[in-house]
């Protein structure tokens, strides 16, 4: 594949970022009250949070691939 190292640079910079703000919002989404039930089962917001951001982080790691063997 060939595009221009800039590019390159911003794909594994975009997928830096989303490796390191994923996981400390997952953090904060783990730790909300909304996040479990009164019988301490998962709710809907930590369901649907937690898919949004598996998606994130694995698209976060395809962006960075990308980038890593665009670069030679």
């Amino acid at each position: 594949m060939d595009i221009p190292v800039a590019w390159s640079v911003v794909l594994i910079v975009t997928a830096l970022w989303n490796l390191l703000i994923w996981p400390r919002f997952w953090q904060r989404i783990a730790a909300d009250p909304r996040s479990r039930d009164a019988d301490g089962r998962a709710t809907r917001f930590l369901t649907v949070h937690s898919v949004l951001i598996t998606v994130s982080l694995a698209l976060a790691l395809a962006v960075g691939v990308l980038g890593v063997l665009t670069l030679f």
